[in-house]
């Protein structure tokens, strides 16, 4: 496995993996920016928009279509919290070139396809299209409403909520159904162009790749060219760590088996240190009783 990582820009990096591993090949963009709650809402809901269509891809059926004719590839996009950052992230899988039955580059069609549907969303009148906008909408109450239905999940998420109270990591990644009604398709546009203008941007590619090839094919993109230098809006380092007492929270639901978690908050820059302290988390974690949660 050979991996390399190359600045494309200023705040703009590439990660290419070589590996002959695998008989598919994984493109994924990251958006990393700062967790706040003023945008966690919104932050959640632009790849939920994303993926309903691009600038030459109008509506999924056509993003579908297109992903069939590069040999049933794959695409997926979601957002995730890491430390005090939230993070958009954006997958799609293809076939490897040695296994089509032509001669195609399907990694580069990958990487533009891919590209498109994060950088040239659909617009209508310099805003995102209204009536996407109101559906994802409602699916994104109905996930922040729903997270209640894993109990065990609904526990550990409830512990980091108690014990990083008033901080980031704190924050709900999918944010908040007060903050919904506050988006249209208006504001959220313009958020997301502020978002893309100043995030941290990260392109990983990954498989039996030519690397220098795929390098230069994300350089030589359009919408890779757009993009200006930034200096990365982005916690690099998590809030100060703070010492906290002994804290006992119970919560009351109509179930018939409870939930335990005991969350330990450590302050370890060290890596070495960080990874024997995730490996611990994990060996607790066999004793279904008790759930460690670490930043």
């Amino acid at each position: 496995m050979d991996y390399k990582k190359s600045e494309i820009k200023k705040g703009i990096t590439a990660h290419t993996i070589k590996t002959n591993s695998f008989k598919t090949d994984l493109i994924a963009v990251f958006l990393t920016t700062k967790l706040t709650k003023e945008n966690v809402t919104k932050n959640a809901m632009i790849p939920m928009c994303l993926r309903k269509g691009s600038k030459t891809l109008e509506n999924i059926e056509e993003i579908n279509k297109e992903l069939e004719e590069m040999y049933g590839a794959e695409f997926d996009c979601g957002v995730d919290k890491t430390g005090d950052n939230q993070v958009l992230k954006f997958y799609l899988e293809t076939i490897d070139n040695k296994y089509l039955p032509e001669n195609e580059n399907l990694i580069a069609k990958g990487i533009e396809t891919l590209l498109e549907i994060v950088f040239e969303p659909k617009t209508e009148n310099n805003a995102f299209k209204r009536e996407y906008i109101d559906t994802e909408k409602e699916k994104l109450k109905t996930i922040i409403e729903g997270k209640k239905d894993n109990k065990a999940a609904y526990a550990s998420l409830r512990c980091q909520e108690e014990m990083f109270k008033g901080t980031p990591f704190g924050l709900y990644k999918y944010g908040y159904i007060e903050d919904i009604d506050k988006i249209d398709e208006k504001n959220l546009y313009e958020h997301y162009q502020k978002l893309i203008s100043e995030c941290k941007i990260d392109i990983f590619v990954s498989g039996d790749i030519d690397t220098n090839n795929v390098i230069q094919t994300i350089k030589d993109n359009k919408n890779i060219q757009r993009l200006n230098e930034r200096e990365a809006d982005y916690n690099q380092k998590n809030m100060p760590f703070e010492k906290h007492h002994e804290r006992e929270i119970v919560e009351s639901l109509d179930v018939t088996q409870g939930n335990l978690n005991i969350g330990l908050s450590i302050d370890e820059e060290s890596k070495k240190e960080k990874y024997v302290a995730i490996v611990y988390n994990a060996i607790l974690r066999t004793d279904q009783q008790h759930q460690k949660c670490f930043k």
